[in-house]
């Protein structure tokens, strides 16, 4: 496997995470979800999920079983938004750490290539999932309108796309 391989998403959606419709899972044969959380399923500084992302789960939770792996080392922030999910999690994941994914993965019992890595981080989410052979899935980062910086991560891993032959769409 090339090291581009390795950063290739399986899929990408030029939308956020509730874009991931029961029709997609079905058709990629789908069980399982391991969700990153910040940027993903809420804005960075945010410690409430939209209400839009929890009618999402509540649609798709019949059809998967879902985690919650985040970088981030906030227990009152992840686990709260764990909570009002019930949904377990793992704080700290360090990915592209393949570690606290792996326990995830334990956890659900599903094949690897059953369960789907989303995130919106290419350097992070889809290389993690990638390394472990899960399917991947990289989704628009929920941004906070409020800050008003930029977003040199992002810009970066649009140029590293490009020049890889793939490409992630400029926000």
């Amino acid at each position: 496997m090339t090291f581009t391989r390795f950063l290739k998403p399986d899929l990408m959606l030029q939308g956020s995470v509730v874009d991931i419709t029961p029709d997609l899972l079905q058709h990629h044969q789908l069980k399982g979800l391991v969700l990153d959380v910040d940027e993903t399923l809420v804005p960075l500084r945010e410690r409430t999920v939209s209400s839009e992302v929890a009618e999402w789960l509540e649609e798709v939770r019949p059809l998967v079983d879902i985690w919650l792996v985040s970088n981030n080392l906030s227990e009152s922030r992840i686990g709260g938004i764990a909570e009002s999910l019930r949904v377990p999690y793992l704080l700290g994941a360090r990915k592209p750490s393949r570690k606290k994914l792996r326990q995830a993965l334990e956890a659900m019992g599903h094949p690897v290539e059953q369960v789907a890595m989303v995130g919106d981080r290419l350097l992070t989410d889809a290389l993690a999932g990638n390394r472990l052979g899960m399917f991947t899935i990289l989704v628009e980062p929920m941004i906070d309108p409020a800050i008003s910086q930029g977003y040199p991560i992002r810009n970066f891993e649009v140029w590293l796309t490009k020049i890889l032959g793939f490409s992630l769409q400029d926000s």
